[in-house]
């Protein structure tokens, strides 16, 4: 009864958001302005991108860009990290944003946290990643590559 209850509290907390994306900070973190014209500004569930500084950052922030830059978009969510920005999945043309960067070889599982993602998207996204590594995409080409929060 518990797990049926907490169910159904996470799927009242999920929200949605439609806008465009004015805005692309880096490889995991974009601006959207809705049809109010209120900007917001979104992080990418599931994924961290490298930063600017480091290897495979402007690659990230780039491969992103040319993905969701001026495009209208809907974003998925439930929280707002510790910066109030919204934490969630962005889609584009049907696409989830933070799969297709796994996908490239621009991002990594953000493992951290992947126990607040569904379990389809947890294995979705660990299996992207793999076949990344697999076939050095992106910032896989590196031998030892270092994941932002290190």
């Amino acid at each position: 009864m518990l797990l049926a209850a907490s169910a159904i509290s996470a799927a009242a907390a999920a929200h949605t958001i439609e806008g465009r994306v004015v805005g692309v900070a880096d490889g995991d973190t974009v601006t959207v302005l809705d049809a109010l014209h209120a900007q917001h500004r979104i992080r990418l569930a599931g994924i961290d991108a490298p930063e600017k500084a480091q290897a495979f950052g402007d690659a990230s922030k780039r491969h992103l860009s040319r993905m969701v830059y001026g495009e209208h978009v809907r974003v998925e969510y439930a929280k707002r990290d510790r910066y109030g920005r919204i934490v969630g999945k962005i889609f584009s043309a049907g696409r989830d944003a933070s799969l297709e960067q796994l996908r490239a070889g621009l991002a990594w599982h953000y493992k951290q946290y992947q126990r607040e993602q569904s379990r389809e998207d947890r294995g979705a996204y660990a299996k992207v990643e793999r076949e990344a590594q697999q076939a050095q995409a992106g910032l896989w080409r590196n031998p030892d590559p270092v994941a932002p929060w290190t």
